[in-house]
């Protein structure tokens, strides 16, 4: 639940001034990716920045110019006047403001081109991340938060883009102005820091708590959003009505949201009042350089063109250095920000000391479970205590157990989704960590209890199972009639391009069943060495699920599998089955072994079998 505030005040105090600068350090590599996604929109977008940087000193200096010529020729008779140079510097002024306008369009089409381009990038980057990352980091609660930091952010490392880009210009522009105060009235550019600099700090100080409050509710907000989520969408909407909880979300919902208001609030308050504070003594600097240059223009010390020109240039120069201050800040937030993103592409993941054993291109002895334990990371109980048993190459192999007995961790660990806390897994006599990951993962075809229903057509839903088929068209109408799917494709106005769910425009919802005969069709699109169901066929009815077992068993003649399945009516086709109870292997055997060892196993198939008579 929310953060009280004195662990917003410890969040706070991490994330000072000091932390704002270093995190500055890595601007330098985030434009460095810039430049490799489109070297040559970068260089235009600097060069155009570069020519405008200029034009706000040269077009002050061509106005006064201008100024001082009108004065000129009004002391000059009718007969003596010449307004050709006036019209000529009007004429070039014009010019200038127009090439500046075209150029500052420029600037903001690509600025807006590389954004969507890094914007994209980044994304590819974050989800081809995950792909190196294991399943106990993705399903680590900190770790999520990493992640939720570095894909939310994408707006704040888009708009640093643009104010970084904005500020290397502004330094120019600054430069030249201070350069023509220098020249005529050096005083002006102390009178110019007083006006700026307290503003600065106060920017500063609010926008590191600003980050600071927003990272240390990275939890929170996930909770606001699911809260959204749940609140209002077509998948939750039945049992929100039927069970009333509709109250109960929005008073959640406003419970938490209400907490960071508040929070947010107070900063934005103190924020604020600091602000007009600071602005009113900024605005009173400038006010006594203008009286100050207005006097020395009185006692002939300066034209009235220069007095234009040094008004003008302090009015702009103090503008232009509140906005690189303030713009300062937003790129030192953004850099917080920034660093989450390149923290979450930079997590190492164990390396592998030596180089990885080959596959074996057929099992031969199978998979040895030795001495297994294993405890979730955070956790206070083994789930798994000294798990031995042996999977013989080509053996059909069921886990039977009831729910949190460890049948699906024992599968996980199987797949190497999360490392043993002790004991270990053997292949062919090798451990299975001497394999290489990505390579050990693929020789299985696996369909989980909680697989996931992708939004997309039927064709490509089939096709996950193995997505480089995904245009062999033969292969999925072959995996559709084996799973029972192709009853679901006749059924569907637009068969296998038919979109399945309802967030898009003719999307089409399945039943539970039909969902899990499209998910069986992905097993069967992979040819694949060891074949496991993790309870995929529980919304079908027991006659479909055991037309799909039994079409399963004999497919699969000669491959190494493992079912997990509540039916027993399915689980009494395996060669061998297991059962788990408490996270321990209870007893080993064919059905009719363990019905005469009169264990938990009979107990179960009893009870079950009671029920339907």
């Amino acid at each position: 639940m929310a953060r009280n505030l004195t662990s917003l005040q410890k969040a706070n105090k991490k994330t000072d001034l000091k932390t704002s600068f270093k995190a500055l350090k890595y601007i330098p590599r985030f434009f460095k990716e810039i430049w490799l996604i489109n070297p040559g929109m970068f260089l235009a977008n600097g060069s155009l920045r570069l020519i405008n940087a200029f034009a706000p000193v040269i077009i002050l200096w061509v106005g006064k110019i201008i100024i001082d010529l009108i004065i000129d020729q009004t002391k000059l008779t009718a007969a003596e006047q010449d307004y050709s140079q006036i019209w000529k510097f009007v004429a070039i002024e014009l010019g200038i403001f127009i090439v500046s306008d075209v150029i500052n369009r420029l600037i903001t089409l690509t600025d807006g081109l590389m954004g969507d381009l890094y914007s994209n990038s980044s994304s590819v980057t974050i989800i081809n991340k995950t792909k190196e990352l294991g399943i106990a980091q993705l399903e680590d609660p900190d770790f999520y938060d990493k992640l939720e930091r570095a894909r939310t952010q994408t707006n704040s490392r888009v708009n640093l883009l643009s104010n970084s880009l904005s500020q290397v210009q502004s330094v120019i522009s600054i430069i030249t102005l201070m350069a023509g105060l220098i020249f005529f009235e050096p005083l002006l550019i102390i009178l110019l820091v007083l006006s700026i600099i307290p503003s600065f700090i106060n920017e500063v100080k609010f926008s590191n708590k600003s980050y600071s409050l927003a990272r240390s509710w990275t939890a929170e907000r996930r909770e606001l959003d699911y809260l959204r989520y749940i609140g209002a969408n077509s998948n939750t909407a039945k049992e929100i009505k039927l069970f009333g909880l509709t109250g109960f979300v929005a008073d959640r919902f406003k419970t938490l949201s209400d907490k960071y208001y508040e929070l947010n609030k107070n900063i934005v308050i103190k924020k604020t009042g600091y602000g007009i504070i600071f602005n009113i003594l900024g605005v009173l600097s400038y006010y006594g350089a203008y009286v100050y240059i207005i006097l020395r223009v009185l006692t002939g010390v300066l034209t009235i063109g220069e007095l234009t020109f040094l008004s003008g240039s302090f009015n702009r120069l103090r503008n232009n250095l509140q906005q690189f201050f303030s713009r300062f800040t937003r790129i030192a937030e953004s850099a917080l920000y920034l660093k989450d993103y390149f923290d979450f592409i930079d997590l190492k993941v164990p390396e592998h000391e030596g180089e990885y054993l080959p596959l074996p291109k057929e099992i031969q002895e199978g998979f040895f479970i030795k001495d297994l334990y294993f405890r979730y990371p955070g956790g206070e109980d083994d789930v798994l205590k000294g798990v031995n048993f042996r999977i013989n190459a080509g053996e059909k192999m069921a886990f039977v157990g009831q729910n949190g007995a460890g049948k699906t961790t024992l599968i996980k660990l199987i797949l190497r989704f999360y490392e043993p806390t002790s004991g270990e897994i053997l292949l062919d006599g090798v451990n299975i960590n001497q394999y290489d990951p990505l390579e050990y993962q693929a020789m299985f075809g696996v369909i989980f209890q909680d697989f996931f229903k992708y939004e997309f057509t039927l064709k490509e839903n089939i096709a996950v199972g193995n997505i480089d088929e995904l245009e062999n068209q033969e292969r999925i109408e072959t995996a559709a009639s084996l799973s029972l799917a192709d009853e679901v494709v006749s059924a569907m106005p637009e068969g296998y391009e038919q979109q399945l769910g309802r967030r898009f425009v003719r999307g089409q919802e399945l039943s539970g069943g039909q969902w899990q005969k499209v998910a069986l069709a992905r097993a069967y699109m992979k040819d694949a060495n060891v074949l496991i169901l993790d309870e995929p066929t529980s919304a079908l009815d027991a006659k479909a699920e055991f037309d799909v077992f039994e079409r399963f068993i004999n497919l699969t003649t000669g491959k190494t599998s493992i079912i997990i399945s509540h039916r027993f009516s399915t689980v009494r086709m395996a060669d061998r089955i297991i059962v788990i109870e408490d996270g321990k292997i209870s007893s080993i055997g064919t059905h009719e072994e363990l019905m005469q060892d009169e264990g938990l196993y009979a107990e179960l198939f009893e009870l079950q079998a009671a029920g339907y008579q």
